[in-house]
């Protein structure tokens, strides 16, 4: 499904990039979706039904649903969203990227096994053969049927391992294993790759903050960080030439599968009444996009970010359904908001101070906001479409890693792993975070526990049976938030669930200490110093070398120096 993947990509993202209300956002196939369509998937092989057809139908009502609540104006509704839910989701996507690469990388053991009982000396006997099953399952006999294939017909000896499982031989022999021949160095290649790609991404984009290169260099080093990595491994694979599993692309710009089109009918054939009772599941389809893209919204818009320019949640919602709606006439994947790609695509646009004091790191000024590099991160996406000969080359194991550093890097600065850190550490050892200096520390704890919990109930939920209810959790975390109001007091949770920047809470109260202080000392001079009129800065990057030279301890020391000598020099008369 990579050709399909791309293509609907790259049609959504255009399509938002140019109309989107926030293009900041970027689109794509988030966990939570993948969950429900896993489900639906699974429902569709246990009865019988056309997942495709039913799919569409679903997706139809949904974009009709999610329009409705356009019109309804229920995009309001986000004033609930806080810091607590986006937490708990934002994590929960994290940790799905985190547990499918790692779930990736543990299957490639069963394709590429090896033998960890090998005898040294036994090496020159160990032999891997096909031949025919001793006790064939109903599955085989039903196989060999469909294609009146005859299994004392099949030449088993002469088959490859390829040819042996598609005709559902078996392997016998001291080289074998369950799956077919021990092939050890695949999968210890696949490894080295995978811990290579999170261990040269993570040090190529902190490239940004060393010592080595001019600033330019440096900066474009670390904004490329992941493709100068997916080029690297590519090349030293290359150079390698182990056998590695590698990206699977169709040569021609088709449909994965050769029995269906570019159009997908809602009803096919399936019974009529199905696409009556879709609605059903597009009510939970509706409320798991709903909170999806909207959550993601809310933390871009956070004020931290500083951005100027509105938010857009109504006509976000409006462009994801209608191409939601174009996503299941064609048989596409669902696209929505994506927490963790938006969030990489916000770091990568901040813009920091040029000028800064020796040792001062560079201050934030905010977010370059434009839709420039949305809608060119889409363009190239729809044009390796026509780069499958070069796509072929990627090894698997190399995005597997790329996925576990997104998911890995997009945990830090999540105020819940910074609480959770505080389980084990001392008191005189914690950071100076502005919640502990507001509230008890047992009552940081308990909030910890209570999102911890809701995190882990979501993930239960996810991989069980109930994972069909998985949408209602999600949209539940507004209302656990909601009873949080009997436990925590207003001013508590203003403090640990609050949307205004920590730092920015930090500075304002250091300030006004600071201003508190010099008053009083002000009170006891008996002086009162008003500021002039236009001795303001509005650049905190800009400095003046006169005025900071003069506030320093070593100026000072000089001036005082020079005013002692010149009253000596008056004490004495001239002659």
């Amino acid at each position: 499904s990579a050709i399909e993947s791309l293509f609907g990509a790259s049609m959504t993202g255009i399509a938002y990039s140019l109309f989107g209300g926030q293009p900041l956002t970027i689109l794509g196939s988030t966990g939570p979706v993948l969950v429900f369509e896993k489900i639906l998937f699974k429902f569709c092989k246990e009865y019988g039904l056309s997942y495709l057809s039913l799919r569409a139908s679903i997706g139809l009502w949904t974009a009709i649903l999610c329009i409705i609540l356009v019109a309804t104006d229920a995009s309001s509704l986000v004033c609930y969203i806080t810091r607590f839910t986006e937490e708990a989701f934002a994590s929960l996507i994290c940790i799905i990227f985190i547990y499918e690469a790692l779930e990736k990388l543990f299957h490639l053991s069963e394709t590429y096994p090896i033998n960890m009982h090998n005898d040294l000396d036994l090496l020159t006997k160990y032999s891997c053969n096909c031949v025919e099953p001793e006790h064939p399952s109903n599955k085989t006999l039903r196989f060999w049927q469909d294609y009146n294939i005859s299994a004392s017909e099949v030449p088993w000896g002469n088959l490859t391992v390829s040819e042996c499982k598609k005709f559902h031989g078996e392997f016998v022999g001291r080289a074998c294993g369950h799956h077919g021949p021990y092939v050890p160095d695949v999968l210890f290649w696949s490894v080295i790759l995978f811990f290579s790609t999170v261990t040269l991404s993570s040090t190529l984009k902190q490239f940004k903050t060393s010592r080595y290169f001019p600033t330019k260099v440096r900066s474009v080093v670390s904004d490329f960080a992941v493709f100068l990595t997916i080029l690297s491994m590519v090349l030293i694979d290359y150079a390698i030439g182990i056998p590695s599993p590698k990206l699977q692309v169709p040569n021609a710009f088709k449909p994965t599968r050769d029995d269906r089109g570019w159009f997908i009918t809602p009803l096919g054939p399936n019974p009529w009444w199905t696409v009556i009772a879709a609605v059903i599941p597009a009510l939970l389809c509706t409320i798991l996009i709903f909170m999806d893209q909207q959550i993601t919204a809310v933390i871009i818009n956070r004020k931290e970010h500083k951005l100027k320019k509105g938010c857009g949640y109504h006509l976000d919602l409006l462009m994801v359904a209608v191409m939601l709606g174009v996503c299941s006439i064609m048989g596409l994947p669902w696209f929505v908001a994506a927490t963790v790609l938006s969030i990489s695509h916000v770091n990568s646009l901040k813009l920091e101070s040029e000028c800064s004091a020796p040792g001062e790191q560079p201050k934030f000024l905010g977010i370059r906001e434009q839709r420039v590099t949305g809608l060119m991160i889409f363009v190239l996406m729809g044009s390796s479409v026509f780069l499958t000969s070069i796509l072929k080359f990627i090894p698997m194991p190399v995005l597997y890693g790329v996925f576990l550093y997104m998911g890995a890097s997009s945990l830090k600065g999540i105020q819940l792993f910074d609480r959770i850190k505080l389980f084990w550490m001392p008191a005189k050892h914690q950071p100076d975070f502005i919640y502990l200096r507001h509230v008890p520390l047992r009552k940081v704890h308990l909030f910890t526990v209570i999102q911890l919990s809701c995190l882990v109930l979501l993930w239960i939920i996810k991989v069980s049976r109930a994972a069909i209810v998985f949408p209602m959790m999600v949209l539940a975390l507004v209302f656990v938030r909601k009873l949080m109001d009997f436990f925590f007091t207003k001013r508590e949770l203003s403090w640990l669930d609050d949307l205004m920047p920590e730092s920015k809470k930090k500075k304002l109260e250091d300030a006004e200490k600071e201003e508190e202080q010099s008053m009083l000392a002000m009170e006891e001079e008996g002086t009162v110093h008003l500021p002039l009129e236009g001795h303001y800065r509005d650049d905190p990057s800009v400095i003046n070398i006169s005025d900071e030279m003069a506030k320093t301890a070593v100026w000072k020391t000089l001036l005082i120096s020079s005013e002692n000598a010149k009253d000596k020099e008056s004490s004495f008369p001239s002659k």
